[in-house]
């Protein structure tokens, strides 16, 4: 498992156990959002589980460059306040992802 995966599924693991993680998949519009995060039609969970993870692990898998320049986690810290649900765990995952992102 490489390093981005480990993160990844450690981020989904988060997710499944904080009862984050949606069996049902959000529209199709709701996905098409050019919002950053798609902020004005999915929580940030979802953005996550939908957008993020499954856009990394292709990238990897099919080869292609990482993103550069990843500010997850301070945009994470502020969504989850607003929420109600914050989740240090959650946000520290999201730093190692930065920081790997950011290498």
């Amino acid at each position: 498992m490489t390093e981005l995966e480990a993160i990844l599924a450690a981020i989904e693991a988060i997710l499944r156990r904080e009862g984050r993680w949606s069996e049902t998949p959000p529209p199709p519009e709701a996905l098409a959002s050019e919002m950053p995060f798609c902020h004005d039609t999915l929580p940030f969970e979802h953005w996550l589980q939908w957008v993020l993870i499954p856009r990394l692990r292709q990238l990897e898998s099919t080869g292609q460059p990482l993103p550069r320049g990843s500010a997850i986690a301070p945009y994470a810290e502020v969504m989850l306040e607003r929420s109600g649900w914050g989740s240090a765990a959650l946000v520290a995952r999201l730093r190692e992802l930065d920081a790997l992102l950011n290498r």
